[in-house]
């Protein structure tokens, strides 16, 4: 199964904010399953470090980038997928990440319950 990480997963599975449930936790260590991490996720982890909304050890997202995690590019079809989502959710981040999810056939991987109302697989 591929699995798109939502950020507070990604802070969670880094041990840096929050926890998984179990269900996720299992998930994500089952090495059969790909984990991916969206280039909005570390962009959303960098907008709030810079505005001092989120607090993560220096060179976080370095270790980030460097994880055994498969990084997803933001790609056209990926942002063009936004426009066809219906305003259940108004945060861009996850709006993004869900066009990816759809695109992809990846299960996203997050506690937002509003995430759930789209036509994608949620976890949690």
């Amino acid at each position: 199964m591929r699995l798109l990480l939502d950020t507070h997963v990604v802070l969670s599975w880094a041990g840096h904010e929050g926890r998984l449930s179990a269900l996720a936790d299992q998930q994500i260590d089952d090495a059969s399953n790909q984990l991916l991490v969206s280039a909005v996720v570390v962009w959303e982890i960098a907008i709030k470090r810079a505005l001092g909304k989120l607090r993560t050890p220096e060179g976080f997202v370095a270790d980030l980038l460097e994880s055994s995690a498969t990084k997803l590019p933001i790609s056209a079809e990926h942002a063009a997928g936004v426009e066809h989502l219906p305003p259940h959710h108004r945060d861009p981040f996850d709006r993004l990440l869900v066009s990816q999810a759809t695109i992809e056939g990846a299960t996203l991987v997050s506690s937002d319950e509003a995430l759930r109302a789209y036509d994608v697989a949620v976890l949690w």
